[in-house]
């Protein structure tokens, strides 16, 4: 990787922050980052790829919640095996939107759901944040490289 350090001073500095922040909210921590991993994971670059990661996320969520959900209206436990079935299934073939192209995000936003028992206000909030965080991790490393290359331009002209 060739701007090891900036990525790495970007993302040291932003995941402090980030932590910081969602203890004095009181926000579940390991989400955010999980979806800022989310957002480096996806194919695409600046806000259309935070949209992505956090669409994808929040399609996993709401069919984690369907699982959970579904599974308590039936008595027989089978039926939370074909709603997990049927939710797997759905969360592939979303995937032919444009939007929802990214399967492992809406895996990741499906196994939070299952982790926190389908608590949507303490999930769905870091969940975007992260998002978010990862755009900006992204936005802050450009910038560190942009200007390590001048500081490089700069000397070599002296």
């Amino acid at each position: 990787m060739k701007h090891r350090w900036q990525v790495a001073i970007s993302a040291g500095l932003l995941a402090t922050l980030w932590a910081g922040a969602a203890d004095a909210l009181h926000l579940v921590t390991w989400i955010g980052f999980l979806s800022c991993s989310t957002f480096f994971a996806q194919t695409h670059a600046g806000v259309k790829g935070m949209l992505m990661a956090m669409a994808t996320n929040l399609s996993g969520v709401f069919w984690g919640w369907l699982i959970i959900s579904g599974s308590g209206v039936f008595a027989a436990p089978s039926m939370a095996y074909i709603l997990t079935g049927i939710a797997t299934s759905a969360m592939c073939l979303q995937a032919s939107h444009q939007r929802l192209a990214f399967i492992p995000g809406a895996f990741i936003g499906c196994c939070i759901t299952f982790a926190l028992s389908a608590d949507l206000s303490a999930i769905i909030p870091p969940l975007l944040i992260g998002s978010a965080l990862g755009l900006c991790m992204s936005l802050l490393t450009t910038q560190l490289v942009f200007l390590t290359e001048k500081v490089k331009t700069m000397s070599v002209k002296r």
